[in-house]
């Protein structure tokens, strides 16, 4: 019987070793591509600073706005309700004084430029907080002194920084600010927004606004 022959399979040894090779180093590079892919949308991806938030009442929050609006480090200043018994309350319902809402701004702010008690420190100086349920002419609940925390470290600020006013008599009587955690906070209507800013000549924001201002030494 005729020994059997292998059949020349029509590529030689030396070429199939040549093709093995450049795909081992093409399998390579393309992983090596990956990686620095990889890396480099690593380097693109960026941490989006941190915020926080606090909710004020202060009296009438054109006032508060005004001046909050203007203090380095706060980022958003937002009028609207919180701490009320009904859902989507109107201004209109707000100012009967029966809603239980008080007139609030929601403050976005950077702890890296501003720290929370800083920001409280704007706050007991925009208003009276020995005043119930009014400030100036403004008379109502919706017009309480009020600190709206969200987190437990701002509620340990807010009542450090309280009974340290408190301790040493800054103001002629008593603290009458309630701190309460944040509920749902409600935006105002749209014409409430931004208010002294667009109404300057507006006669609440000559008498009421600019002196406040000016006695905070902050821009009118």
């Amino acid at each position: 019987m005729p020994e059997s022959t292998p059949q020349d399979s029509g590529t030689p040894l030396l070429e199939t070793a040549t093709a093995s090779e450049e795909a081992a180093s093409t399998s390579e590079e393309a992983a090596s591509t990956s990686i620095e892919s990889t890396e480099a949308t690593t380097t693109l991806v960026k941490k989006e600073p941190a915020v926080e938030v606090v909710t004020l009442g202060a009296g009438c929050f054109w006032c508060i706005e005004a001046v909050l609006e203007q203090i380095e480090g706060i980022n958003e200043v937002t009028s609207g309700y919180m701490g009320g018994t009904i859902k989507n309350p109107t201004y209109e319902q707000i100012c009967t004084g029966l809603t239980g809402h008080a007139e609030v701004v929601q403050v976005t702010f950077d702890p890296q430029v501003i720290e929370f008690a800083a920001v409280l420190e704007h706050f007991w100086k925009l208003h009276d907080p020995t005043t119930l349920n009014r400030q100036g002419y403004d008379v109502g609940t919706q017009y309480r002194s009020a600190i709206f925390y969200h987190s437990p470290e701002q509620l340990a600020v807010a009542e450090k920084s309280k009974k340290a006013k408190d301790e040493k008599g800054v103001f002629p009587g008593p603290i009458v600010t309630e701190i309460t955690k944040a509920e749902t906070f409600y935006a105002a209507e749209d014409y409430h927004q931004d208010y002294y800013r667009n109404n300057k000549d507006a006669r609440y924001c000559r008498m009421i606004i600019n002196p406040k201002l000016k006695k905070l030494g902050l821009d009118e």
